[in-house]
Order: C-alpha cells, then structure tokens, then sequence
C-alpha cells in the first residue's frame, strides 16, 4: 500500500466541512481518557476501565445496532488495581445514534492520523465537487452504511466498533469516480518511502483492493482488531453515490 500525503487537484472554495470534520475528530479523541497516556505506551488499569466505558457508552456495538436495544450490562469504571466494574448502564443508549458518533472515535493516534491523513487529502475535492452540505450528509451516511454492513457479519457481537475509516472510505470511493486521474503524490515503502506522483486510480484502486483481501473471512484481520469489511462497505457506497451524483459540479 502507498501513503498519500498531497493530490494535484485544485479547488475552488475552501473546503469547511472536511476541515471542522478533522477538528471534530481530534477534539474528541482530546477528551478520551487515554489520549495523553497512550503517548508515554503505558495505560494502567483504571485508564483501560474508563476507556472502555467511555467506548461502550459511545461507540457502536453490533448486536445493540442489530436489535435496536442497549445491551443490559456495560463497564462502569475502575473497580480495583486490575479488574473494571461491570453493571447495569446509569444512561439511555441510542445504537442508530452511537453508529455516528463512533465515526469520531479512535483507538490510537496512529489510528487517528491515518484516517485523518486521508480524509485531508481527499475530503476536499470531493467536497468541492459535492457541496457542502451534500457532502456532510454523505459522510454521515457513509459511515452508517459502512458500521451497519460490517455489523450484519458479526451481528452477535459485543464488541465495540469505532473509527472514521468507514466514511473515509466513501470518500475514497467517490475520489475514485470523480477525479480517477488526479494526480496523487505518495509514499511507497516497498521503495523506502520515496514520494512519487501516481493516479489516483493507482493509489485508491490499491487500497481498496487491499482491504478487500483482509475482509475476507469474518471482515477482521485476526489479532488487528481492524474491520476491513467496513473499509469496503463505505467505499463501495461513495463509489456507487458518485456515480449517482454524476459529475456535475455543485452550485
């Protein structure tokens, strides 16, 4: 896989939306309780315990997306040096809801700066070309679609989906529609790191096909913790709304 860090494409206005997305998502992650103690490599106990209920009460859980209903048990807080406390949520838990607001969580800043990354280099143009407001409701959507799909393939889990990748992924789809032949400059490890100038159909039809590799299974690389099937699922949607929308520019 290459790492995009600039496309030669020009746009007409500045891109609003994209960038208070971006600023949304490293807002957020500010307020996470490991968002400073990731930084040193060390979480104790009592930061993992509020992580993940901090992740409960707002991430997106299949089988609570699945069923419409909040899961009866959920981690409270710390109870303890190594155990967390487990009980009956003291708080009303909207899945449909935390299926967007987990869009503006991460687990990492490695996690954090790459779907940032992305969506700083993409984001804008397809914004241009979308319009404002179209392209809000389309990353909302997006990323809907993207957790919704992945949760139909796990959907007894209890486990906790978060990340913007699955509406950066739409915007990923609909670049490719839009701007096939822009030109995108890129890290290529495999030639250590050298930057050189690609298509974006090289760039973008490259990660979507990697992404469509790892989904194959259950839609999560074992031990990655990555829902690769979502990636596919949001691209496939921008793919296809680009489409729809044609290559009309915005008014």
């Amino acid at each position: 896989m290459v790492i995009p860090i600039h496309d030669r494409n020009p746009v007409r206005r500045a891109p609003v939306v994209t960038y208070v997305i971006i600023a949304l998502n490293f807002a957020v992650f500010l307020v996470q309780p490991i968002a400073f103690s990731s930084l040193g490599g060390g979480v104790n106990t009592a930061q993992a315990c509020r992580q993940e209920a901090f992740f409960r009460r707002w991430g997106a859980i299949p089988r609570e997306l699945l069923s419409n209903e909040q899961l009866p048990e959920t981690v409270l807080a710390p109870a303890g040096p190594e155990h967390c406390l487990v009980g009956p949520p003291d708080y009303e838990k909207q899945p449909v809801v935390s299926a967007v607001t987990a869009t503006f969580l991460h687990g990492g800043w490695l996690h954090l700066l790459g779907n940032m990354l992305f969506l700083f280099v993409f984001g804008n143009n397809v914004e241009d070309r979308l319009g404002r407001v179209r392209f809000l409701l389309s990353y909302v959507g997006w990323g809907l679609i993207a957790t919704y799909l992945f949760a139909l393939t796990v959907s007894g889990s209890t486990g906790v989906v978060v990340g913007a990748s699955g509406a950066v992924a739409g915007v990923l789809g609909a670049y490719l529609v839009l701007f096939p032949r822009a030109r995108v400059t890129s890290l290529v490890p495999f030639l250590f790191f050298i930057p050189l100038p690609l298509p974006a159909w090289v760039v973008l039809g490259s990660w979507f096909l990697l992404q469509a590799l790892y989904s194959i299974g259950p839609g999560v690389t074992e031990g990655a913790g990555v829902a690769y099937l979502a990636h596919v699922a949001g691209f496939v949607a921008g793919f296809v709304a680009a489409k729809l929308y044609g290559k009309r520019r915005a008014a």
